[in-house]
């Protein structure tokens, strides 16, 4: 028997597009990819790449790291823990983009720090630990430019 499991993930992939309420049409526009090629994952004919499952994942609002593991690009058995805390972070209304992004960041670097790795295996991480502030601050803006000095 094969090791992948296409077949659900398509499935899984057609019951979160119906509960967006988006049609398959819809879906693909939002995804940057082809209608029929979208179908044909639907339908368990394709195994798609961890970017177009990531892309798929984004137009959804949904957990990139589920598709992966749904599609067997991770291991479902791999650190269940890590990826239910990535889907909730990524799942919560009430931060920005990048408040997200950032906390993922941080959320990585103490897993590396306590000897968790987290993406040898392909997995992307979003943005660039660069990006993230070094002074610790979490903000919703671009525009941070460090400790300021005042006068006084």
């Amino acid at each position: 028997m094969a090791s992948l499991n296409v077949g659900n993930l398509g499935e899984y992939l057609r019951e979160q597009r119906r509960n967006a309420q988006l049609s398959l049409r819809q879906l693909a526009e939002a995804a940057g990819v082809s209608n029929p090629y979208l179908s044909q994952i639907e339908r368990g004919l394709r195994k798609p790449s961890a970017e177009v499952l990531q892309q798929v994942a984004k137009a959804l609002r949904i957990s990139a790291e589920t598709l992966y593991v749904r599609a067997g690009i991770l291991d479902a058995e791999r650190d269940r823990s890590e990826v239910e805390t990535r889907a909730a972070v990524l799942a919560d209304p009430t931060l920005t983009e990048r408040q997200k992004q950032v906390l993922l960041q941080i959320y990585e670097s103490f897993r590396k720090e306590n000897g968790f790795g987290g993406a040898e295996d392909g997995e992307a991480t979003p943005g660039d630990p660069a990006d993230a502030p070094a002074n610790g601050a979490i903000g919703d803006s671009d525009s941070d430019t460090g400790p300021r000095r005042t006068a006084g």
